[in-house]
């Protein structure tokens, strides 16, 4: 079996460098000082020219040149300590980005997706032995080696567009570049926590049944990482580029990562079903946040379903629609007041 946990260990780390070295520029605020505008009646009195010839520079306040006479850089200094920094503006939308994933769940839109994956978790954790039992023999090092030839080529490939975007100013491939790291990033800070608590043996490993909470490090059964790092990748570029044939080549590298990996015995049937659906989660959620509409008609249809809905819902509670009336004759009687 062919176990490859350092592998994600360098993709991610990698991937975590780059996001926050290609994080969008920071951006340089410039205040304009006009003069002859309306001043406030408890600010200073400007002062007063009659004409050219009687300018007084008397008539400044004695703090008006401090800035040009600041040779030490303070005032600079002070002005880029307003402005958060690289790193952390990169940390803060990460951390927004992971505390999204997390309740992304829960959210009432997405429990249709609930429906399908907690009963297919269950079915196949209720079935993985009998599963493993009946998969054909041998060819491991091959099965091994296809997985590793497609992530490798999918992985290239999406480097080549992040630097064809960046080197020929090509916001596109720029931005699916940018998307794709950071999708990397949140999809290990949700795989790393999951193989510690999962802690399930590989097949092969132990009495053979795929216990749980039996490992002590990262390089865990559960779930499938290969799978689970695939899909999130494709699932962005399926989004960014919409073409079918974009979509089948993406999705058939990532299928035939998924099934290589389990057929080389280095998954359990469960392990690649949560790895897949955490993958294509994953990449969804980062794409939809970070999406520029200028750029991706799938980012286009995303926010024109969210504007719809959104608009459905205030038309719904408008004063005089059915909603609003029947809200009305519940609550007249106590006196509460209805939905604006």
């Amino acid at each position: 079996m062919h176990h490859c946990p350092k592998n994600f260990l360098l993709l991610t780390t990698l991937a975590t460098a780059l996001f926050s070295a290609t994080a969008f520029c920071q951006t340089i605020c410039c205040q304009v000082m006009t003069f002859g505008l309306e001043t406030p009646a408890n600010a200073d009195p400007a002062p007063n020219f009659n004409a050219v010839r009687n300018f007084n520079v008397s008539a400044f306040r004695a703090e008006t040149f401090d800035f040009d006479n600041d040779t030490t850089g303070n005032a600079a200094a002070q002005h880029s300590e307003q402005q958060p920094g690289l790193v952390h503006r990169s940390v803060k939308r990460i951390l927004e980005d992971q505390k999204g994933i997390y309740r992304s769940p829960f959210e009432p839109s997405h429990l249709k997706y609930d429906a399908i994956f907690l009963p297919g978790t269950a079915a196949f954790l209720v079935t993985d032995r009998r599963i493993e039992n009946n998969l054909p023999g041998g060819h491991y090092q091959f099965y091994s080696d296809s997985s590793n030839i497609a992530i490798g080529g999918l992985a290239a490939t999406l480097g080549g567009v992040w630097l064809y975007g960046i080197k020929g100013d090509h916001p596109h491939a720029r931005e699916t570049g940018e998307l794709e790291l950071e999708t990397l990033v949140n999809t290990f800070l949700v795989y790393t926590p999951m193989q510690f608590i999962a802690a399930r043996q590989r097949p092969g490993e132990g009495n053979g049944h795929g216990d749980f909470l039996r490992h002590s490090m990262i390089n865990t059964s559960f779930p499938g990482g290969h799978a689970m790092f695939t899909w999130a990748m494709a699932t962005v570029v399926a989004h960014e580029y919409s073409q079918p044939w974009v979509r089948v080549l993406n999705y058939s590298a990532a299928f035939t990562v998924t099934l290589t990996r389990f057929l080389a015995r280095d998954h359990w049937a469960s392990d690649m079903w949560v790895g897949t659906g955490l993958g294509l989660g994953i990449g969804t959620f980062t794409f939809h946040q970070h999406c520029d509409q200028d750029l991706s008609s799938s980012c286009k249809r995303h926010y024109a379903r969210i504007s719809k809905r959104n608009t459905k819902s205030k038309l719904d509670y408008a004063p005089g629609s059915p909603q609003w009336n029947a809200e009305l004759k519940n609550n007249y009687a106590s006196g509460r007041p209805i939905s604006q």
